[in-house]
């Protein structure tokens, strides 16, 4: 008899309890460990959907900023059809060859090549394969050897010295014009909004995921910039909401000289208009100083 008036529940009873309590908490861990290498597996296979954003359609010219210009169509070494932009400068005192981002194409880019063009260069710009009119699929060779395609028109067919060839390349562009860098030579590089390394942005958007062990690109510039021995202008806001400012200032302390740094505010995709005279004169007394006449 219970005296004490409370219901007790038999020894056998709160084990079968706690065996169903354990087998749901395995259920619940295991759903959550499919979930997660769901997403893992997702995650590796939309990778260049993730890193890749082109547009077929050409929104306007250079024409439309008051700019003559050649439209040229450049072979790669692996057979791809790659378009590009030759605009001239009057008395040019080099040629940038502009490498740019990765979402949008050519026709995007029409205040920046004002700018350079305002500074007294010839700008050479391509859209990467898959981009705008250029064949093909984007991928991270294939960026490469876009790159060193159209640095075979400014060397080959404008015959423009090595030393007069500007390398400017804008967040992935940066990696890219990094790597041209190595593989050809050029007078000066500048890398604005530039990453790390793939590995590295993809962790600061997914820390939870195992990003550096899944990442099929690289375009790792960390591993490059201190092989790369033109003097080299590095460009970063920390007002940049996409690429971590810290990861500009990682670039520029791993670089060898000579190497120079320009602060400038904004956004990633904006910075360098709302910066204005600051952008434009740290571009100019970087030209000065090591764009020899």
């Amino acid at each position: 008899m219970n005296i004490t008036g409370k219901t007790t529940r038999p020894p056998g009873d709160l084990s079968r309890l706690a065996g169903t309590m354990k087998r749901m908490l395995l259920l619940l861990f295991a759903g959550l460990a499919a979930g997660y290498l769901l997403l893992v597996v997702y995650v590796y296979a939309k990778q260049g959907s993730m890193l890749y954003f082109p547009s077929r359609d050409l929104t306007a010219t250079p024409r439309d900023v008051g700019l003559n210009y050649r439209e040229v169509t450049l072979m790669t070494t692996d057979g791809i059809y790659i378009s590009a932009w030759d605009v001239p400068a009057e008395n040019a005192r080099g040629y940038l060859l502009f490498c740019h981002g990765n979402a949008g194409n050519i026709s995007d880019r029409l205040d920046s090549i004002r700018i350079f063009h305002d500074l007294g260069l010839g700008v050479l710009i391509f859209d990467y394969r898959g981009y705008g009119k250029s064949a093909g699929a984007p991928d991270e060779e294939g960026t490469y050897r876009d790159a060193e395609a159209a640095w075979g028109y400014l060397a080959y067919t404008l015959r423009v010295p090595p030393e007069r060839i500007i390398l400017f390349g804008r967040s992935l562009g940066s990696a890219v014009a990094a790597e041209t860098a190595l593989r050809r030579k050029a007078g000066l590089l500048i890398m604005e909004s530039a990453f790390t390394s793939v590995p590295d942005l993809g962790a600061s958007f997914f820390p939870h995921l195992p990003v550096r062990l899944i990442s099929r690109y690289r375009y790792s510039s960390i591993s490059k910039v201190s092989r790369i021995l033109i003097p080299k202008l590095f460009i970063h806001s920390p007002d940049d909401e996409i690429v971590p400012f810290e990861q500009g200032m990682r670039l520029f302390e791993k670089a060898g000289g000579p190497k120079e740094f320009l602060r400038i505010a904004g956004g990633h995709n904006d910075g360098f208009l709302l910066s204005g005279r600051i952008y434009r004169e740290g571009l100019a007394a970087f030209l000065s100083r090591h764009l020899k006449d």
